[in-house]
């Protein structure tokens, strides 16, 4: 839920992301304060193959996005890596091994599409390497994972 932006932030995704579509929107009419008239009560859109639903409010609420949600977002090239990092990446502070914070608030996690095979079939001291190797990075670097990896 945004205060006032969800629009900007749908469009911003959708350019974003090769495989993407807007769903359906609804709008908040007049009268309908303190919500102001136009801006989206109801948004769905579509991020690789993922429906995502988004709302603005002019209410006050106790919540905000936080690092308890991230989407992850897996890439098979370091190129796709490079384009996801460059397109989302907005607070440089809140980047660390592979995790990012966009101009929105939202976290993401962008990591190799390797990964998660690497974690959870690798040998005790392969999995030390590649998890000594991620710590220190910000953004993923496939190739110095894959030597961790490889020893």
């Amino acid at each position: 839920m945004w205060a006032i932006n969800a629009e900007e932030a749908i469009t911003y995704y959708l350019s974003v992301f090769k495989n993407a579509k807007q769903g359906l929107i609804t709008r908040y009419s007049k009268g309908m304060e303190p919500d102001k008239e136009g801006t989206i009560m109801f948004s769905d859109f579509m991020l690789e193959n993922q429906w995502f639903a988004a709302m603005d409010s002019a209410h006050k609420h106790k919540f905000s996005f936080n690092e308890a949600i991230s989407f992850v977002v897996y890439c098979d090239t370091q190129e796709e890596i490079d384009y996801y990092w460059e397109k989302l990446s907005a607070v440089p502070e809140a980047e660390q091994c592979g995790w990012l914070k966009d101009k929105f608030g939202v976290s993401w996690q962008i990591v190799p599409s390797e990964m998660d095979e690497m974690m959870s079939k690798g040998t005790p001291e392969q999995l030390k390497r590649v998890t000594n190797a991620f710590l220190k990075m910000k953004k993923f670097d496939l190739v110095e994972l894959k030597k961790a990896y490889l020893g």
